[in-house]
């Protein structure tokens, strides 16, 4: 699970933290011994936590592989976490290198490594907006100072609404996110999943409330309906490694077996 925001720029180092724990299961230097702790907690619960980090992480890449290669040339990253090469520019650069991507986050040690995620080829460009998803006007303000809004956007929210409460509407913000975006736009997902081990997920959500993340697995049905007005790119909503795994690396082993929906949706 990566990071839904924090209110300010301190960076508490008294609980965990969504990102920082992301950042651990990757096996990242940017968390402290309360994420080290957190995380560990939840890896007892659930031991393939890493290698559902791993698999979330590779999707992204080949999702935004796939629609670089359809020709967009401007993505919106929201929840960009802690930076971890390759970045979401960096990808899909390689395939457009004009292409113009805006990362926005509200953890405060994102915007202390923003400066990694800037360095774009000299015919692009990347943008960093400190910002909460939970106020998608802001965000969308912000973008506009570096992505056409006439021309299609990938918006991407990768792991993160399953660190938004449903007393946040997250159905709403996905929709408030979409609706200034034009026709040919794109949404990328992923979502954990509670559908195989309920148990399991119940407990492991309850690791990251207890450290004030509003964590929340959702249903296959739910996740779906995230997508209601538009088009799915094949092949529709699948676990992790079974989207487009010809796009690039697998996690290998369980990776296919991971509880992670993920989706892309093109606006019409």
């Amino acid at each position: 699970m990566t990071d839904a925001g924090t209110s300010g720029g301190h960076i508490d180092t008294g609980k965990p933290h969504s990102a920082r724990m992301y950042d651990y299961y990757l096996g990242g230097k940017d968390n402290y011994p309360v994420d080290a702790e957190a995380a560990e907690q939840v890896i007892s619960l659930f031991p393939a936590a890493r290698e559902l980090a791993r698999t979330n992480r590779l999707f992204m890449h080949r999702a935004s592989r796939l629609l670089a290669g359809r020709g967009v040339r401007q993505f919106l990253d929201i929840g960009t976490g802690i930076p971890t090469e390759p970045n979401l520019h960096q990808i899909v650069q390689e395939t457009v290198p004009e292409a113009r991507v805006v990362y926005a986050d509200n953890d405060p040690i994102v915007l202390r490594h923003a400066q990694a995620l800037l360095h774009s080829t000299p015919e692009g460009r990347t943008a960093y907006v400190h910002g909460d998803v939970r106020e998608p006007g802001k965000i969308i303000a912000a973008a506009r100072e570096t992505l056409d809004f006439t021309q299609p956007i990938a918006l991407s929210l990768v792991a993160l609404l399953h660190l938004v409460g449903d007393e946040d509407e997250p159905a709403r913000i996905v929709r408030e996110l979409l609706e200034p975006l034009p026709s040919g736009s794109y949404v990328t997902l992923s979502h954990a999943t509670g559908d195989f081990d309920p148990e399991t997920w119940e407990r492991v959500v309850e690791v990251y409330r207890k450290g004030g993340t509003a964590a929340q697995v959702r249903s296959r049905a739910e996740f779906s309906a995230f997508f209601t007005g538009l088009e799915l790119v094949e092949p529709g909503v699948a676990l992790a490694a079974r989207w487009h795994p010809e796009l690039g690396e697998q996690t290998g082993g369980e990776g296919e077996e991971m509880p992670l929906y993920v989706a892309v949706g093109r606006k019409p």
